[in-house]
């Protein structure tokens, strides 16, 4: 067990990888849904639920 690497070694001897375009689209993609449903359901409460604001 003392000889298992720590993680934080094992961290610092990771090449860097840079993110690959597909992954670029898909962090996009969720970020505009998210602020995207968050208006939505802002305006949903706003428009049905008066009284709460």
């Amino acid at each position: 067990m003392a000889d298992d690497p720590k993680f934080s070694e094992e961290l610092k001897k990771m090449e860097y990888e840079p993110l690959s375009p597909v992954e670029n689209k898909l962090i996009a993609w969720s970020l505009g849904v998210g602020v995207a449903a968050l208006a939505f359901f802002y305006w949903l409460s706003k428009t049905f639920f008066p009284g709460g604001h």
